[in-house]
């Protein structure tokens, strides 16, 4: 009788256990929503990289100017100065 209480509690707490395994699943449902946020994600940080990209390009742009400037600035500081007219 004993054994038969022993193997009727083990096979009750498997049970339980299996149901709350399962239970914990996640449905089709559940990933199709997981899926789409993935989606918006994913989406969100190709425009991020897009944008981190054309501000790079621009920041170059604008160095490749000052260097640019820079050599003209010189040149004209190491010019002569002017003599005033009058």
């Amino acid at each position: 009788m004993m054994k038969l209480n022993v193997m009727s509690a083990r096979t009750v707490a498997v049970a339980i256990f299996a149901a709350m395994t399962l239970g914990a699943c996640a449905t089709r449902e559940d990933i199709q929503n997981i899926n789409t946020r993935l989606d918006s994600i994913d989406a969100r940080v190709q425009s991020a990289a897009q944008s981190a990209e054309s501000a790079n390009q621009n920041a170059q742009r604008a160095n490749q100017r000052l260097d640019q400037m820079e050599g003209r600035i010189q040149q004209l500081e190491t010019q002569p100065a002017r003599q005033a007219r009058g």
